[in-house]
């Protein structure tokens, strides 16, 4: 049984969805979610699949303690889904090709610190982009510079906005995410 824990920190949408992709799983399992954000929405959706949650903050996040509580849980490999706070050394080191982002946007364009949810979109729609989409791709220590594991795109039409722009790569996510997270987590080690 592979174990997951996906760390999020605001609405938790692709969190549910892996969730509910993996439920009936007897292989792969998402045993935990975690934030750094006490109020976030992720944390009552994945309650709602009785899924154990805890919160955290930076410093816990650096200095070592919420790797301890992974080990601890036995989590083979770390999904991140909209969260927001730089994965530090030791916990890419420790996990090394385990944690995946995904991020709302053709990397290596509109990628980097500060860049996430509507900023992205906003982003495309500024550089008049003709297509955009999301990529999958492993954690190191640069924001979003990790090895791409994967990219879907979607063509845009001149001039659209940006919460249109949002939509149609939030359907790009859904539809892949989980499915990318079970064929890595099938792959022979």
């Amino acid at each position: 049984m592979k174990k997951i824990a996906i760390f999020a920190s605001g609405n938790g949408s692709n969190a549910e969805n892996i969730i509910k992709y993996f439920q009936s799983s007897e292989q792969i399992k998402v045993i935990s979610v975690a934030s750094n954000n006490p109020s976030a929405q992720v944390l009552l959706r994945s309650k709602k699949h009785s899924i154990d949650t805890f919160v955290f903050n930076k410093n816990e996040l650096n200095n070592g303690i919420v790797l301890k509580k992974l080990k601890k849980l036995e989590v083979d490999f770390i999904v991140l889904a909209g969260f927001l706070i730089k994965i530090p050394l030791n916990m890419i080191t420790t996990y090394k090709n385990k944690i995946i982002n995904i991020h709302p946007s053709l990397l290596p364009l509109h990628g980097g610190k500060g860049m996430f949810g509507i900023n992205v979109h906003k982003k495309v729609f500024e550089s008049k982009d003709t297509e955009t989409g999301i990529t999958i791709h492993f954690v190191n220590q640069s924001y979003d510079k990790g090895a791409v594991i994967f990219q879907a795109k979607c063509g845009l039409r001149p001039n659209t906005p940006p919460k249109q722009i949002q939509k149609k790569v939030h359907k790009l996510e859904l539809k892949f995410f989980p499915i990318i997270i079970e064929n890595l987590l099938n792959e022979p080690n």
